[in-house]
C-alpha cells in the first residue's frame, strides 16, 4: 500500500478534506537522527547479505496486547569473514536470542535503538560449491522475540498493531506499517530495496473461535488441541516486508475464479461473519471488473500462484500482497465520496479498485527507497483513471483525473530525501497521477501508452526499481526525453506556466515557473474547430497572421497540468 490518503467529511456537506499522507510519512521532518540513516540507508550492516526466505511465527495475546514469535530469516551472503548483520526491531519489543541454523556461529549481538547488530566473527561466508554456479550459498539464523509492539493510533495513517473488536464484541486484529515498517512487529530487514527472493511463510496462532488470514495460500491449519489453532500462510513470490500481514478475527470466507491472461485466477474473500451479505454485492460487481480492466492496461495480475484476497480489515485500507485490506463498508466512492467531485468516483469502491491496483505498482514494481514512492502511489492513483475509462469512456476518465487537481497542494517535492525512510509530499498521489495523464497527451498514441504500461510491469517484474529506472524506460519505450517533465512535476513543487500575450493578430508564448530548459509540447484552441500544436521554450516565440488564430482565443486543452497566465 500504501501511503493512504486521509479523508475528513463534513457531514451535510459534498465538501471533502484531503490530507495526502502517509501511513507513517516522514515528509514534515527537516532534521534526521543516525536512527533515520540506520534504517533508511544500505550501510555496512546490510550491504553484504541478500534475504532469500522469511518465516513467521507469531502467537498474539489480545488480552495483554503483547507477541511471542520467531522469525527463520534465509540470507545469501558475499564471501568473507568479520560479517556485522544489521536487523530491525523497533522498540520496546525485545530479542530472547539468535540462534544460527547451518554452518555459522555468532559471537555477540547488541542493540542501538530500534536496531541490533549481530557480530558472526570468524564465520567464513563462502559462494555456492557447484562448480560453475555463480549463485551463493543460503545461510539462515532463527530470531526469538516477544513484547508489546506500538499499539496503532489511527490506522493505517498512524499505524502499528491493530487491537480492535468487532460489532458483535469479538477479537479483531492487524497491522498497518507503511512507512512506519515491518519491524514494528517482527525481525527483519526493513528496507524495501530487499525483498526475500522465494518469498514468504505466516504462521499465526489464535483461539480456535477465531480464524487467521495471511498473505498467499493457505497450507495448514491445525488444531494445537489447547483452545488455539495454527494457521500457516505462505506467498511464493517476493514480497514488500511490510506487506506481510496477520488478519485475525470472526471471519467467514468464500471463492470464486477469474479468468484471465495467465489463465485461472483464484479469488478469495474473508469478512467478518455478520457482513456476508453485503460484501458478496460489493465485491462480485467491482473484483472482477477491476481485474479485466488492469489486466488490459498493466498486463497479467502479477500473483497468479498466489491468488488474490481481499479482507475485512479494522482500518480502511491497504495494498498487502495477495491479502488486499478492505475497509470500505461496502460502499463506493472513498468512504462514500468521491474524491474527483464528478460523480464518476461513486460508480466504483476506491478501495478496491486503488488498493488493488497496487499489485501492480507497488508490490510487482516496487521502490527501492521511500523517498521513490511516488511511483506506488502516482501510477495506481492513475489506475483510478485507467478504470473509469475502461468502463465509462475517454471523457469520464479525462474528468475524474482534472477533477482530482484541487486536491494538489504543491506544497514541496513529490521525491523526498534519499537514504533516510523519507517519502516526498502527498501530491504523489494527484499530482502524480496527472503528470502521467499529461505524459500521455505528449505521447499522443495510447496504444503506445498502454504498450509502455504493460511493459514496465513486465520489464521490472517483481523487481525493485528507482526513479531514474522508470524515467529513462518511459522516455525511451516513447522515444521522447521527457526528463524535464520528470524534473519539472516530482522535483520542484511548481507547476508550468503558459505565458501568452496577443497584439493584434500577433500571438506570442513561452514556458515560465518552469525548470531549465523545460518545452514540453501542448495542444492549445486558438479559434478554429481543431486543437493546434505548439512547441513552446522559456523564450517567448511568436506567432503572426496565422489563419487559424482568430486573434483572441488562447486555450490549452484541459488534460494537461499547466497553468496558463495573459501577459
Amino acid at each position: 500500500m500504501k501511503y493512504f490518503l486521509k479523508i475528513a467529511a463534513i457531514i451535510n456537506y459534498s465538501f471533502l478534506i484531503i490530507n495526502c499522507v502517509g501511513a507513517q510519512t516522514l515528509n514534515q521532518k527537516q532534521k534526521f537522527t543516525h536512527q533515520d540513516t540506520l534504517r533508511g540507508s544500505i550501510g555496512s550492516g546490510r550491504d553484504w547479505w541478500d534475504v532469500m526466505r522469511y518465516d513467521i511465527d507469531v502467537i498474539p495475546d489480545y488480552n495483554n496486547k503483547t507477541i511471542t514469535g520467531n522469525v527463520w530469516i534465509s540470507f545469501r551472503a558475499k564471501p568473507g569473514t568479520d560479517k556485522i548483520m544489521q536487523i530491525d526491531l523497533q522498540e520496546p519489543l525485545i530479542i530472547d536470542s539468535i540462534t544460527p541454523v547451518n554452518n555459522i556461529q555468532i559471537k555477540n549481538y547488541r542493540r542501538e535503538g530500534n536496531v541490533y547488530f549481530i557480530d558472526f566473527g570468524k564465520t567464513v561466508f563462502k559462494t555456492a560449491s557447484l562448480p560453475g554456479s555463480n549463485s551463493l550459498k543460503t545461510y539462515s539464523v532463527k530470531i526469538s522475540y516477544h513484547g508489546k509492539p506500538r499499539e496503532a493510533v489511527n490506522p493505517p495513517w498512524d499505524g502499528g498493531w491493530i487491537w480492535k473488536k468487532d460489532a458483535k464484541g469479538n477479537p479483531w486484529m492487524s497491522v498497518a506499517c507503511q512507512g512506519l515498517g515491518a519491524s514494528v512487529w517482527y525481525p527483519c530487514k526493513d528496507h524495501q530495496s530487499d525483498e526475500p527472493e522465494l518469498g514468504a511463510s505466516l504462521s499465526i496462532t489464535v483461539p480456535d473461535s477465531l480464524s487467521a488470514i495471511g498473505n498467499g495460500n493457505l497450507i495448514e491449519k491445525k488444531s494445537n488441541n489447547n483452545g488455539t489453532n495454527t494457521w500457516v500462510w505462505e506467498v511464493k513470490n517476493p514480497i514488500n516486508n511490510y506487506n506481510i500481514i496477520p488478519y485475525i478475527g470472526k471471519y467467514t470466507n468464500w471463492s470464486d475464479i477469474y479468468d484471465g491472461e495467465k489463465g485461472k485466477l483464484n479469488c478469495n474473500y474473508w469478512v467478518l461473519d455478520y457482513n456476508i451479505e453485503n460484501a458478496k454485492n460489493q465485491f462480485g460487481r467491482d473484483v472482477h471488473r477491476m481485474l479485466k480492466a488492469f489486466e488490459y492496461w498493466f498486463g497479467p495480475y502479477p500473483f497468479y500462484e498466489d491468488g488474490y484476497k481481499l479482507i475485512e480489515s479494522p482500518h480502511l485500507g491497504m495494498e498487502h500482497q495477495s491479502a488486499t485490506a478492505y475497509g470500505n463498508k461496502f460502499q463506493n466512492g472513498y468512504s462514500g465520496n468521491d474524491l474527483s467531485g464528478t460523480g464518476w468516483g461513486l460508480k466504483w469502491d476506491f478501495i478496491i479498485i486503488h488498493e488493488s491496483g497496487h499489485e501492480w505498482f507497488a508490490n510487482n514494481i516496487t521502490s527501492k527507497d521511500l523517498a521513490d514512492m511516488w511511483i506506488h502511489e502516482s501510477f495506481t492513483a492513475y489506475s483510478e483513471t485507467l478504470f473509469t475509462q475502461y468502463y465509462y469512456g475517454n471523457e469520464a476518465g479525462n474528468d475524474y483525473v482534472i477533477g482530482t487537481r484541487k486536491r494538489i497542494k504543491n506544497d514541496t517535492p513529490v521525491i523526498g530525501v534519499y537514504g533516510v525512510n523519507q517519502d516526498g509530499s502527498g501530491d504523489m498521489y494527484y499530482k502524480g497521477s496527472n503528470l502521467l495523464h499529461t505524459i500521455r497527451q505528449v505521447i499522443n498514441d495510447d496504444s503506445l501508452f498502454r504498450k509502455i504500461l504493460r511493459g514496465l510491469n513486465t520489464t521490472y517484474y517483481h523487481q525493485t526499481v528507482t526513479t531514474k529506472q522508470i524515467e529513462d524506460y518511459i522516455s525511451k519505450m516513447s522515444h521522447r526525453d521527457l526528463s524535464q517533465l520528470f524534473n519539472q512535476y516530482l522535483r520542484t513543487s511548481k507547476i508550468p506556466e503558459l505565458e501568452y500575450k496577443i497584439a493584434g493578430k500577433k500571438l506570442s508564448y513561452r514556458w515560465s515557473n518552469s525548470v531549465p530548459g523545460f518545452n514540453m509540447p501542448v495542444k492549445v484552441n486558438m479559434g478554429d474547430e481543431k486543437e493546434r500544436w505548439i512547441k513552446p521554450t522559456s523564450k517567448w516565440q511568436q506567432l503572426i497572421k496565422s489563419n487559424f488564430f482568430d486573434g483572441k482565443t488562447f486555450i490549452p486543452n484541459r488534460n494537461f497540468l499547466i497553468e496558463t497566465k495573459k501577459r
